[in-house]
This record gives structure tokens, sequence and C-alpha cells, in this order.
């Protein structure tokens, strides 16, 4: 069984790209997330989904729910490997207030961005957002078009 081939010098595990395109992101923080032993081997595999992950308060503690950890095969058969079951996240009581604030007051909803190592640790970036409308992720779509036509545009010019 090959392992798959790595970025060098890249640390990001998994990206949920839907968020950036379906929310408008205000405020990012970085959280831990309490693992369990088959989970960070299958995450050094890069079995991982997040597209349908969100973040949920419960008396004052912050979860993750719907992100997906495919166990490995060979990785443990003493423990039942639940591949979506919600995992707490490690953050300061400031910021699981300021999260509490944001949802509660201003109406907004917490989404996991992305996974990355940092050091030897699992970290998740997640950011308080608020829905685009139809309009907004159109005019989203046709910046990022233009952008991709003026880099194609600037690079045969330069030639």
């Amino acid at each position: 069984m090959a392992k798959k081939p790595s970025k060098p010098n890249s640390n990001t595990i998994a990206k949920n790209k839907t968020a950036r395109f379906e929310f408008a992101i205000h405020d990012e923080y970085e959280a831990g997330l309490s693992l369990q032993g088959w989970e960070v081997k299958a995450i050094r595999d890069g079995k991982v989904n997040m597209t349908e992950s969100y973040v949920f308060l419960r008396n004052g503690e912050a979860f993750i729910s719907g992100l997906t950890i495919t166990p490995l095969n060979v990785a443990c058969t003493h423990v039942v490997a639940d591949p979506t079951r919600t995992r707490k996240l490690l953050l300061n009581r400031r910021e699981i207030d300021k999260l509490a604030g944001a949802v509660n007051r201003n109406g907004e909803t917490i989404v996991a961005l992305s996974m990355y190592w940092k050091a030897s640790f699992v970290k998740l970036k997640i950011g308080t957002a608020r829905g685009k409308k139809l309009h907004d992720k159109r005019a989203d779509t046709k910046a990022r078009d233009w952008q991709r036509d003026k880099a194609r545009i600037m690079k045969s010019s330069n030639r």
C-alpha cells in the first residue's frame, strides 16, 4: 500500500472549500482537537473530509460534528472506530465567550475552515460566518474568473 505523495513543507491536512463560497467569514480562531490514537493515524494518511462539518456550543464547551475521519484498516482492532463522532474543540474561555456572543447576538454560525499540523498537534481553523445570498456568490465567482483571466493575460504579455 503506497503512501500518498504530499507537498514538501505543507502542513495543511484538509480544507473546507465550500465554506468560503457559502459563507462570509468574519473572525477566525485556531482550535485544538481532542482526538484518539486511531484518528491521528488516519489524519496522517489524509483520510479526512470536513465539507459537512459544523461547530456548536454546549455547556460552555465547543464541539465539532460532521467531521469524517475514515479509520484505517490496520490501525486498531480493540477500539470500535466511529468516523463521524462528535469531537471536542480545545479553546480558551475568552474565545468560547466571543464565539457564543457572535452566535447569540449577531445570529452568526461557526464554520470549520481548515485542518493543519502545528508542530505535532492537529489544529482546526474555525470562523464565525454569515450565509451569503445568491448575488454575493455570483459576484465572487465573477471576481475569481476575472482574476484568472487577468493572470493569463499578464502571463502571455510577458512572453
